[in-house]
């Protein structure tokens, strides 16, 4: 079957003057693609350039297909019809069963776009929605399900989707991904969301280098991105032992060169054989000692170059592991204790009644539920910015909360001043070797906040707090994962796998709840 979308050299150039990639080649047919990458390495642009949204520097984008593009962003006046992408559609209808309708209206017109539409609301979750309702009068979560909706009822022949689950609760990021797993169409679906990766046919891994692209969902992607790291890791052994052995050979080498020199000024010394023929075997000797050296310099040069190669492989798949300072917290000690505890905002229902929250040392809780129930409210009780309508709250030892912005950073500061503001008694030297240790080596510990990624703000705040002179007993995270990229994710889960205290989580994430240990769950949700 030809593809529906193919990419033939494909090049983009920043306004800055920056390459996003270059020379970029990928065929699109009517598989599931999943593309991943960092951030920063254009995977929203290859969506906008197959939409039509951006033009190429170079190359040439064809497109043989109906495409179906996710929305997520609407105008004031939009309503819930223009989110599904069918209010003319719509209209034309009623204007034919009001009796208005022209020409080009029955022409045109989709008959069964109503009942389609009907049960791909149902489908969602939206069942019987409005859909002469305000879009701007929707949750985040009720939008991206009713865009979805409308691309099902309209049935393209290519889904482009980027974050389809972003800001989504537990059951709507499972809905998605059945939905998406169930879809008989093509689909190119930008996610950093792990258990909807693994219903992907392919994987696509996006880089300055390329495209990459690996069959299979997510668990075959990552299988094999650990054996690439594992070999990556033999070749740099390698390398090493490789540069080692032949500095030693050259150094043997220079050694005997000197021997032999030597030994040579002292058969001239003792020989009565005339200048001409002593300076021929001398030059004979140079000529051959020269030679040696420029084979000798030949291969240290080129296994110079394997190390480097090797290094710059490991570099790039390297991840957070190491020892972090111990928190000090014991087995026992009961850090934050809800007893009985009800709030509710002014005006609206509470959102707890009796609530009943205990942790006590090292544990790792989760708090789930769906969106609008109470998370990040219970986070707020937690960390003292709220108080209780009625109960009681205990907090006992030091907790650190980071938030969705990591705000705890201010966006004038580098890393270096944001660690030393945080943490006083470290020195440059020693806030320099903490950020290191989160992949903020060298100059990069003196990127400002503002210039940082959303996985380089998380890191570094855990950097703050997690490599100070006393860390926190309770680290409280709400949804750390969102906007983060698949490395970065990983790294954040290597840094809280190796912290000892306790963490209170909100996230819907179930990969990362797994990943760094969550032993139990609390469920709030509206009464």
């Amino acid at each position: 079957m030809p593809a529906f979308v193919t990419l033939d050299s494909v090049s983009v150039r920043l306004p800055d003057g920056r390459s996003l990639f270059d020379t970029l080649t990928l065929a699109l047919g009517p598989e599931r693609t999943g593309l991943v990458g960092r951030n920063g390495t254009g995977k929203s642009t290859l969506l906008k350039l197959i939409s039509g949204e951006v033009a190429p520097s170079a190359g040439a984008v064809s497109v043989s297909c109906r495409l179906g593009v996710l929305r997520q962003a609407y105008g004031a006046q939009e309503t819930a019809a223009d989110l599904c992408g069918c209010a003319d559609d719509l209209a034309r209808l009623a204007r034919i069963e009001a009796g208005e309708g022209s020409e080009d209206d029955f022409a045109l017109a989709d008959w069964d776009l109503e009942a389609r539409l009907a049960s791909a609301l149902a489908d969602v979750g939206l069942p019987g929605l409005d859909l002469q309702r305000p879009a701007a009068s929707l949750s985040g979560g009720q939008t991206t399900r009713a865009a979805l909706a409308g691309l099902i009822a309209l049935k393209p022949d290519l889904l482009l989707l980027d974050e389809p689950t972003n800001h989504l609760d537990a059951e709507a990021r499972a809905m998605v991904a059945e939905l998406i797993g169930g879809w008989k169409g093509g689909a190119l679906v930008v996610s950093h969301d792990r258990e909807l990766l693994r219903r992907m046919d392919r994987i696509v891994e996006l880089s300055g280098l390329g495209a990459r692209v690996y069959g299979g969902g997510y668990d075959l992607y990552a299988q094999r991105k650990a054996e690439e790291e594992a070999a990556a890791a033999r070749d740099l052994a390698e390398a090493e032992r490789a540069v080692d052995r032949i500095g030693r050979e050259a150094q043997a080498l220079r050694e005997r060169k000197a021997r032999k020199d030597a030994a040579g000024k002292q058969f001239a010394a003792k020989r009565s054989e005339p200048k001409i023929l002593l300076g021929a075997m001398a030059e004979r000797a140079e000529n051959s000692g020269g030679r040696g050296e420029k084979l000798a310099q030949k291969l240290a040069a080129e296994a110079e170059g394997r190390l480097s190669e090797a290094q710059g492989r490991v570099e790039r798949l390297r991840r957070l592991a190491f020892d972090l300072p111990t928190s000090g917290l014991p087995a026992g000690k009961t850090l934050l204790n809800f007893e009985g505890v009800s709030f509710g905002y002014p005006g609206a229902p509470p959102l707890f009644a009796g609530l009943d929250l205990r942790l006590a040392g090292p544990e790792r809780v989760a708090v789930t539920g769906p969106n609008g129930g109470g998370k990040s409210t219970l986070i707020r009780l937690a960390v003292g910015e709220l108080e209780p309508s009625s109960g009681l709250i205990v907090r006992a030892g030091a907790a650190a909360l980071l938030d969705q912005q990591v705000s705890m950073l201010r966006e004038d500061e580098t890393l270096v001043e944001a660690f030393r503001r945080l943490n006083p008694q470290a020195s440059e030297n020693a806030a320099r070797a903490a950020l290191a240790r989160f992949l903020f080596r060298n100059v990069a510990a003196d990127k400002r906040v503002s210039a940082l990624s959303g996985g380089e703000r998380l890191r570094a705040g855990l950097a703050c707090v997690l490599m100070g002179d006393e860390p926190p007993q309770l680290l409280i995270l709400d949804e750390p994962t969102n906007h983060l990229d698949l490395d970065s994710v990983t790294a954040v889960e290597a840094a809280l796998s190796g912290y000892d205290g306790a963490i209170l989580v909100v996230s819907h994430d179930r990969d990362f709840l797994a990943a760094i240990g969550v032993e139990r769950e609390v469920r709030v949700g509206a009464l």
